[in-house]
Parts: C-alpha cells; structure tokens; sequence
C-alpha cells in the first residue's frame, strides 16, 4: 500500500507520460475522479479535515468552565481553581453528570488558549528580548539558598553571586544569613576578586539590605548603611520590579545561582562547625577560577576570555576599606551576656553591667571593652540562639561550684571539645578526695590554667597528674610546663614584666666592671626539687 503522497506523484507521472484521462486514472489507481483532480491540481496533498464531532456532556457546560477559568485570571496565584475543584462545583452548582477525566482534559486545552485571549485583548505578547551588554559596565545581584550540613544537622546557608553580565564571570561566597553584613561582605570579595567595580549599573532585587521601601515604580527608599557603601564603591543600583516579573529583569544571575549549586554543593558540604564556611568559601574562589575556561551557551570564547577584555573597563576599587562591620553598645546582663541581633553571647563575668562595644559581620562577632578585645564568637543566626564561653564564667563558679554541674557554658564546652573525658576524670578524682566544692575548685583552677598555656599541654599536664595520683592544679601547671619544653614551644604562661626605668646591673656586669676574677662555681639547679614529685600525698591533703 503506497502513501498518499506517492499515490499523487503515480498519478502525475501517468498522466503526463501516457496522457490518460481522469476517468482512466482514477480506474487505474481505484481512487475517485475528485481525488485525481487533487492530484493533478498540486502535487501536495491536501490536509486531512478533523470531523467536528458533537458533545452532548462537555458542550452545555463549556461556557461555565470558561467562565471559573476566567475568574482566575484575577484570582490570587494560591486560589485558583484546579480542575478537580472545577469538576466539584459542576456536580454541586449544575447538577452535572460528567467525568472528572473529561472535565481534566477540558482544563487542560482550555486554560492556555483563556491566557492568550487575555493577553491578545491587553495587546500584551510573553516573550523574552535578547540583550547586548558592554564590557565591564552592567552586573547582577542575587541570593540563592543552599544547605550545609553542619555538625551532622543539615543546615540553610545562603550563597551571595555577582556576575558581570558581559562576559558571564561570576564570583560566589556562602554565608550564614542574607543580612546586611553578608550583602557587603560579598560585594567587597566580588570586587577584590575582579580587581574593580562594575562601571554601569548593578541590578538587585528588592531585599531589606538595600531598600527600606519599594515606593511607586522605579523609586525606592534605600538604607543608610547602603548608601554608604555605594558611596564608598562607587555602585549605581538599578531595583528590579517586585515579583515573578522582577526575576526575568535579572535573568543572568537567577539562572547562575541554581547552575554553580548543582554543580559544585552536590554532594552537600560537611563542615564541624559554622566556622567551616571559611573553608568552603576558599573552595569556591577555586571553583570560580576554574569556571574560567566555560563556554556560555554557544559561545566561541570562554568566559576567562571575555572577562579579560573587559577586566581593565572596571572602575578603580576605593583606597580606604569600608567597615561593614555593624557596631552596636549593648549593656552586659546579670548573665554576663549581650544581645546582638536577637542572639546571646557571652562576655568575661568582670563586665556585668557595664557597656561593651560589638562589631558584627558576616560571620564573627567582635566585644571590645575600651580598645581591647575581650570575646570572640562565630555569629548565630537563630532567634534566641546562644553562644557561652565557660571561660567567662570561671571566677563566678570559683563562689558558686556548685552552679559549674548544670552551667549551660560547661554544655557549650563538651560540645566543642573543649572540656574533654580528661577534665571529666581530673573533676570525678578531685571530687572523690575531697569532696564536690572543693574538688569543683580544683577542676576551676586548672580550667584558669587554660588562659596561661596551650589546651594540649594543659591536657597533658591533667593526664601525667592523673597518673602519679595526685589532683593539685600546681602540679598539673608544672607538667603542663614540662610538656611545652619538650614539644620545643616557648612558655607563654606570665604576661612579660614591665621593664623599670632605672638601669638594672647584673652580677656579671659588675663582676666585670670591678675586673673581679671569673667565678668557679656552677650555675644553680633545681633539679633535685623534681624529687618532691614522687612523694605519696598525705590523706586529706590536696597534693
């Protein structure tokens, strides 16, 4: 059985070789007269028509369907109608007899050609425009989320992207939270990495880092903060409209986020704590150099290429450094806490109810008392979060040891590894001797001995003691000082002395200003102190 359109080249070629007529040609082929008119007509065969077939169960209620889809062209994105909820208010409001199936594929055909009637009636066309950019001029900003998994707990981080719109070079950092120190952050490593600032415009969105409030049209108001940065950089920010609408404005950039996230956060990241982002971050400035030698679409030039043409366009970067640091003066509580975006951090117990000074930035926050910095913790991005320090509180427990078993500073420290099983054995021993108040001070003292001395050497010095059956922290300090001689690390344990303004003259100076003869005897030891060590502890006594 031939096709249609070889049974019309047949046709043709018999009535143009042997000059038969159509009634012999139709006779020869067993077609009708009407089909060898078409054939002889255009060698094309014409298209084959769809019967239009009636229906007696979707035709009555067409217009209703159209009517609920019509409706939904102003209806909240969220509360429009499904076709199942279509099908409900048929049987319920019509008292239809009709297949949710039927109703299903009637939607479906439906609703796109309501859509087009609409935007054809508004003299609107969807489509997108494609756009030239100038080297070294336009960029484009955005967040994107990405999960972390810190401490064994997955995690929502936030991964800042700026890419220069001509060449495709796009720099990526993650960060903890989208706040304002983060927004900066990014910048000034996007613009240190590219050696300048984009020369054009910059395009966002309309995030509170930015703009205070979207007023009508292209006008915002922005943050203090941010115009001075802008300031500072030399930025000129272009605010994309609100919305889905907004999104296409920067296209570029929305695109990126989820490309680098597939590519480089999969598998998720393992990191042991929030500080780890650090880390990540190093290998994601790796991961932008290797982006380099990427085509974009079907470009001829790699975007290593086109960022080198447009590399000496970019605006020069300022001399001084902006602080993005945010500073703030909270008071320190009873707790010895301060609060800073709505999270706890610890302070050395001697500042309770005094004012500190706080610098916040995209990951640390910095307490200063005066000029000296006297806490250091990883920012926290939950509401209520804290971050204690047992350090800070260990002249407080020296009064109250009883507080140290519950202290929430002590679960912080077993968290972190910083109170180790070696502690938790010198604290059981120097309980069973002598008692829980006072074996707690001895635990407190040896914890003070951790501000003087490395925690390994102290570590050290807890187990060696341990081991000789003794639980005095001096004993635990003068191992602790032995084992940093013999790692060949210089003892750090006693602030150097102030150094007095009249001249000191020591013995051999004068032995040699006086021309007195040299001296026989050897230097002195206290080696043989070494043996008071070795002596068994008296009962009752700490030794």
């Amino acid at each position: 059985m031939v096709s249609r359109v070889e049974l019309f080249a047949l046709i043709r070629r018999d009535a143009r070789v042997e000059g038969l007529s159509v009634r012999a040609l139709a006779d020869r082929h067993g077609v009708h007269r009407r089909t060898v008119r078409q054939a002889l007509g255009s060698a094309v065969p014409p298209a084959r028509k769809t019967p239009v077939r009636p229906s007696p169960v979707t035709g009555p209620l067409g217009e209703a369907m159209d009517e609920m889809l019509r409706a939904d062209l102003d209806a909240p994105r969220k509360q429009r109608h499904t076709a199942h909820r279509i099908w409900e208010r048929l049987v319920d409001e019509h008292d239809a007899t009709i297949a949710y199936r039927t109703v299903s594929k009637y939607v479906a055909r439906r609703r796109p050609e309501i859509l087009l009637e609409a935007r054809n009636r508004a003299g609107v066309m969807d489509g997108f425009v494609p756009q030239t950019h100038l080297p070294g001029q336009d960029a484009e900003v955005d967040f994107a989320e990405v999960w972390v998994n810190v401490g064994g707990a997955d995690t929502k981080c936030f991964l800042f992207t700026l890419r220069m719109s001509f060449s495709g070079k796009a720099i990526h950092r993650v960060y903890s939270s989208q706040g304002q120190e983060a927004f900066f952050a990014g910048h000034v490593a996007a613009f240190t990495e590219l050696g300048g600032v984009p020369a054009g415009e910059i395009r966002y969105d309309n995030l509170s880092s930015a703009v205070r409030r979207v007023c009508f049209g292209r006008s915002r108001v922005e943050t203090d903060r941010w115009v001075l940065f802008k300031s500072a950089y030399g930025i000129t920010s272009f605010y994309c409209m609100p919305g889905k609408e907004g999104a296409h404005e920067k296209g570029g950039v929305e695109g990126e986020g989820g490309r680098f996230r597939r590519r480089w956060f999969v598998p998720v990241p393992k990191i042991a704590d929030i500080s780890g982002l650090a880390g990540i971050n190093d290998k994601l400035a790796a991961a932008d150099l290797a982006e380099n030698s990427r085509h974009i679409d079907h470009r001829t030039s790699t975007i290593g290429e086109d960022f080198a043409l447009e590399a000496p366009l970019l605006a020069s970067l300022p001399v001084e450094e902006f602080d993005i640091a945010l500073t703030t003066t909270p008071r320190v509580d009873r707790y010895a806490r301060i609060t800073v975006r709505q999270a706890l951090y610890s302070v050395p117990a001697r500042l309770i109810g005094q004012t500190v000074r706080a610098k916040l930035d995209a990951e640390e926050l910095v307490v200063l008392h005066g000029s000296t910095e006297v806490a250091r913790h990883p920012r926290l991005t939950t509401k209520g979060g804290q971050h204690l320090v047992l350090d800070h509180y260990l002249e407080v427990l020296a009064g109250k040891p009883g507080a140290l078993r519950g202290a929430t500073a002590l679960v912080h420290a077993r968290q972190k590894g910083w109170f180790t099983a070696t502690h938790d054995a010198f604290w059981a021993a120097a309980r069973a001797k002598h008692g829980d108040q006072a074996g707690t001070r001895l635990l407190i003292e040896v914890l003070l001995l951790h501000r003087r001395m490395a925690h390994a050497h102290v570590i050290a010095g807890i187990r060696v003691t341990l081991e000789a059956g003794s639980v005095s922290p001096d004993v635990v300090a003068i191992e602790a000082r032995k084992h940093a001689a013999a790692a060949g690390e210089p003892s750090a344990e006693l602030p150097r002395p102030q150094r007095s303004r009249s001249k000191i003259v020591s013995l051999p100076e004068r032995r040699r200003a006086a021309e007195l003869p040299p001296d026989p005897r050897p230097a002195p030891s206290i080696d043989a102190y070494d043996q008071l060590l070795r002596n068994t502890p008296k009962k009752g006594n700490a030794s």
